[in-house]
């Protein structure tokens, strides 16, 4: 079963395929996103990495607190969406 991570504090300039490369040094990538704001196309400084359920703890160890493009990032496992009413 796929597991979702955050992560936060990327750099705006990090596209899906840098973020997606480190995590696979690590865990096999099953899916990447980087969210970007809808009037500008300017990433927010986050994204989403979609990993196999047993490499969830090996991505959180390896990849929380490292330097991806000069910044401390982020990774936690994504909490569900809330839903917009």
């Amino acid at each position: 079963m796929l597991r979702t991570l955050y992560v936060g504090n990327l750099p705006w300039s990090t596209t899906e395929e840098e973020l997606a490369n480190a995590f696979s040094a690590h865990v096999e990538v099953k899916g990447c996103r980087i969210i970007t704001d809808r009037e500008t196309g300017r990433s927010r400084g986050f994204g989403f990495v979609e990993v196999e359920e047993e490499d969830v703890e090996k991505a959180l160890e390896a990849m929380n607190g490292t330097q991806l493009g000069g910044r401390e990032i982020v990774v936690n496992e994504a909490r569900p969406r809330r839903q917009r009413f």
